[in-house]
């Protein structure tokens, strides 16, 4: 009689065990099919086709430069080199003004469907001394027909030189920061950052930087491009 306790007590745990171990090896499939689903996730961030439109003035529009020299182009090969599936489409214009900007871009936004507007506006409008008031106004109406169009913002800061006062260049300045946090968009604070201050990298005019600038410029944009084609 206690054998066949023994036997049946063997038995069931056994039994147990196997279940246990049978559950234990669900448990790991489980996690490792969860991990491979939350890279397959992170990955598809990236995988995704995106059309990027930068709306910019001579800064972005390789004014006084060999095509493809500058920082635009420069962001493309960036993109490529990276395996982020990106369409660039540069829609820069020298001279261009943030009012000229908010009158292209709807036709712009119906025309392309980007993903992601990169707005570098407002160099034109502070060397005029336009009112800053007005400016930030067409920069959040900018920002509104992309949001209306479904396209992220990015958007890319100017400062003025100290020349135009003290007072209208600081108020230029806290003007894009202002905005982003109203908007919700990242920013570069300063595309010129590591530039301005070296007139060596800069044309004659001393108003645009030589293609030697232009990767410092991408060096100043691209963490911020980066992480805003990976936001969903």
């Amino acid at each position: 009689m206690r054998y066949r306790l023994n036997v049946s007590l063997k038995k069931v745990v056994n039994q147990v065990a196997t279940s246990l171990v049978s559950r234990l090896s669900a448990i790991r499939s489980l996690r490792s099919l969860v991990a491979l689903l939350l890279a397959s996730l992170m990955a598809s961030a990236y995988s995704a086709p995106k059309t990027v439109l930068v709306l910019g003035d001579s800064l972005s529009a390789e004014y006084g430069l060999t095509r493809g020299t500058g920082w635009v182009a420069l962001a493309e090969a960036k993109l490529r080199s990276e395996n982020i599936d990106a369409t660039v489409i540069n829609a820069s214009v020298s001279g261009e003004t943030t009012s000229g900007g908010r009158s292209r871009l709807p036709a712009l936004l119906a025309k392309y469907q980007p993903t992601l507007v990169i707005i570098e506006l407002g160099a034109n409008d502070g060397l005029r001394g336009l009112p800053v008031p007005a400016a930030q106004a067409n920069l959040q109406a900018m920002s509104d027909a992309a949001a209306k169009a479904q396209a992220r913002v990015l958007l890319i800061g100017m400062r003025m030189p100290p020349n135009y006062g003290r007072a209208y260049a600081d108020k230029f300045y806290a003007m894009y920061g202002t905005l982003a946090q109203q908007i919700k968009a990242p920013l570069v604070p300063f595309m010129l950052e590591g530039v301005a201050d070296k007139p060596e990298l800069f044309q004659p005019d001393r108003l645009h930087p030589l293609a030697s600038a232009h990767p410092i410029i991408l060096a100043n944009i691209w963490p911020t491009l980066q992480k805003s084609l990976k936001a969903k």
